[in-house]
C-alpha cells in the first residue's frame, strides 16, 4: 500500500509535466487561432476564384503552404501534449504498482520535447511564410 507521504511525493513530480501540459495547450490556443485564420482568407480568395488575377493566385497558393505547416504544428504539438498525459499516468502508475518506470518515463519526456520542438519549428516556418504574403500585396 502507498503511503500518504509517497503520494504527495508523487504529485509533486507531477506537477511540473501538468504546468508544461499548460503551456502546451497554450500554444495549440494560437497555432488553432492562426489555421482559422488561414482558412478564412482561403475561403474569400477561392470564392471569388474565377476573377483570380496573377497575385491572388499565388497568395492561395501561400495559404496552402501555411495551412500545410500550421497542420504539421498543430498534430506535432498535440502528439506532444498527448505524450505529456501518458508521462504523468505513468508516474502515478509506477508508484501504484511499485514498479521501476525511470527509463520509459525519460524516454517519454524526450519523446515529448522532440514532438514539441519539432511542431514548433513547424510553426516558425509558417510564421516565416506568412511574411511572404507582404510582398505579394506591395
Amino acid at each position: 500500500m502507498v503511503e500518504f507521504v509517497e503520494i504527495a511525493s508523487v504529485i509533486q513530480m507531477a506537477v511540473a509535466p501538468a504546468f508544461l501540459l499548460t503551456g502546451v495547450g497554450a500554444i495549440l490556443t494560437v497555432m488553432t487561432a492562426r489555421l482559422t485564420r488561414i482558412v478564412d482568407r482561403f475561403r474569400v480568395l477561392h470564392e471569388n476564384s474565377k476573377d483570380l488575377k496573377g497575385y491572388k493566385q499565388e497568395e492561395l497558393n501561400f495559404l496552402i503552404r501555411r495551412a500545410k505547416w500550421t497542420h504539421w504544428a498543430i498534430a506535432l504539438t498535440t502528439i506532444s501534449a498527448l505524450l505529456i498525459c501518458v508521462l504523468i499516468a505513468m508516474i502515478f502508475i509506477a508508484t501504484e504498482i511499485s514498479f521501476d518506470f525511470n527509463q520509459f518515463i525519460s524516454i517519454l519526456f524526450i519523446m515529448a520535447m522532440t514532438s514539441l520542438i519539432f511542431g514548433l519549428l513547424s510553426f516558425l516556418k509558417e510564421v516565416g511564410l506568412s511574411k511572404s504574403v507582404i510582398n505579394i500585396d506591395s
